[in-house]
């Protein structure tokens, strides 16, 4: 914004400036060099020529430095003094072509056209408008001091808060510690305790399995003994294809003889060893009697029956919500039948081996420890989530206060804010330090424009120019990334948004955190080059 003083300053002292004699089309910087009481030597120091052929209309000089009033050299230029306005320069081929490019006219002195000096005019309202630039500028300072100052105060809070959660996580990793010896303290009595529980339950399962084993090995000795006679003999074991030890469809004297151990026939007490080998195989009487599950046949589907009085829908409109119904309702009935075809003995005896498989209640001995110890766990658990807690927020706080966020951290109030501008087409959103996205304004899903990467503006201007790289690839094309141009305002927007390259973007962002101290009006002025 020093440029807008500058400007300001050379406008308003142009106003009542004094032009100094010399050859026309000269700027005031080379009036030395234009001497009318000697030879003009070129500028380019080619040749020398006597002083009444400079402006002659004739090209002397290679480099058209004699002619700097005149349309003769095609390579030569014309200044313009625009004394209330800006100076300027013009190709020399644009004097005396009719138009009117210098404000002040002289560009066209021998043309005839009816120039109308307006520099006066273009430099009051230049003047107005750097004015107001000038103003935006200074309040813009004055809040970028705000914002220096509040983010001193923000960076030493943070650092304070970081020290404070440092101190509290060591505190806390401490208890974290104690917790887990406590834990482990008590985890061991429970260990024991419910390992002893499962054992006395696997004990008795064990029991009780042989118990019902004894039982059906006696059911199964009095089905065998055909004859009551107090052993089971080869004749009698032959009826039971099942028992086929090779399994190849035929039950064998030999086969049943090696069951029985060599033997012809055993008594109950030796039945145990042979019921070791057929257990496995044998079917009882009673499974035998038990009749096959009777698969029922398919229901013939019924064409429904239209009928314009009928509350039925057809088959295809069907309410989604009814078919849901109606399959719950089949499966329910599915299920209804499966359990019908159950006997109730069957499903009495199913229901108690369910039950002995089922692992009893812990004593309340046991339980106890159980609780004790899921209470050290909770309470650890407890300590460890809010360490957790802690550590996060103190990456985070590590995070923010590493970042970049300019020589005074001019910037820092921008980090986790977002700014919006929505076009036609698009919602564009700037999250500095984040990423940059665009969505369609008529829905759709969004798009990665790019994530923060770094400050990227010209040297000993560096913060002029955010960076953010990496977004979603473009169709057979780069990854898209955007470019953020930072200037000086009372306010924080983003004000336009191009893609002046595919899948590069451009934003203009509007920020008091780049506007300089502007020098003052009273200050002497130097090196300007026109008044």
């Amino acid at each position: 914004m020093s440029c807008v003083y500058l400007l300001l300053l050379l406008l308003s002292l142009g106003v009542s400036a004094v032009e100094v004699q010399r050859p026309r089309g000269v700027p005031l910087s080379k009036r030395q060099f234009y001497e009318e009481n000697k030879p003009f030597t070129c500028l380019d120091g080619s040749r020398s020529i006597p002083f009444d052929r400079v402006n002659d209309d004739y090209c002397d000089c290679q480099d058209g430095s004699d002619e700097p009033g005149t349309a003769a050299c095609p390579n030569g230029s014309f200044h313009c003094t625009n004394a209330g306005f800006r100076s300027a320069f013009i190709p020399s081929s644009r004097i005396n072509d009719g138009i009117c490019d210098c404000c002040d006219t002289t560009d066209e002195y021998n043309s005839g056209a009816a120039c109308q000096n307006t520099c006066r005019e273009l430099g009051r309202k230049e003047r107005e408008s750097l004015q107001k630039m000038a103003e935006i500028a200074k309040e813009g300072f004055l809040l970028r001091q705000q914002l220096i100052h509040e983010a001193k105060r923000g960076q030493e809070e943070k650092q304070g808060k970081l020290t404070e959660l440092q101190v509290s996580k060591k505190g806390m990793e401490e208890k974290v510690e104690a917790l887990r010896t406590v834990k482990e303290t008590a985890e061991q009595p429970e260990k024991e305790a419910k390992e002893r529980h499962l054992k006395a339950w696997e004990d008795q399962k064990a029991l009780i399995h042989m118990e019902k084993d004894k039982v059906r090995m006696a059911e199964a000795f009095g089905e065998l003994d055909d004859d009551a006679d107090g052993s089971v003999s080869v004749a009698e074991l032959l009826s039971h294809a099942e028992l086929d030890p090779d399994s190849d469809g035929s039950l064998t004297e030999a086969e049943v003889q090696g069951l029985l151990g060599g033997l012809d026939k055993v008594d109950r007490a030796a039945f145990e060893t042979v019921w070791s080998n057929i257990k496995e195989k044998y079917i009882s009487e009673a499974q035998a009697d038990t009749p096959a599950p009777v698969e029922t046949p398919q229901e013939e589907v019924r064409e429904p029956v239209a009928d314009s009085d009928s509350d039925q829908y057809p088959e295809d409109d069907i309410p989604e919500e009814e078919e849901e119904e109606e399959e719950e309702e089949e499966e329910e009935e599915d299920q209804d039948e499966e359990d019908d075809k159950i006997p109730p003995t069957t499903r009495t005896q199913e229901k108690k081996d369910a039950d002995e498989e089922t692992m009893p209640p812990y004593d309340q001995e046991t339980q106890n420890l159980i609780d004790a110890a899921q209470k050290t766990r909770d309470e650890f658990d407890e300590a460890e989530r809010a360490l957790r807690e802690v550590d996060d927020q103190i990456k985070s706080l590590e995070k923010e206060i590493s970042f970049d966020f300019g020589p005074s951290a001019e910037f820092a109030y921008m980090y986790s804010q977002c700014y919006e501008l929505t076009t036609g087409e698009y919602i564009y959103r700037l999250c500095p330090f984040n990423r940059v996205s665009q969505k369609p304004k008529y829905g759709g899903s969004e798009t990665n424009l790019g994530t923060w990467g770094t400050w990227a503006g010209p040297e000993g201007d560096v913060y002029a120019l955010m960076k953010y790289e990496h977004g979603t690839g473009c169709w057979q094309g780069p990854n898209r990334s955007t470019t953020v141009k930072l200037t000086c305002g009372k306010e924080t927007v983003v004000t336009s948004t191009s893609e002046p390259s595919r899948c590069e973007y451009l934003m203009e962002f509007i920020t008091p955190a780049v506007c300089q101290e502007p020098p003052s009006l009273d200050s002497p002025l130097h090196g300007h080059e026109e008044l």
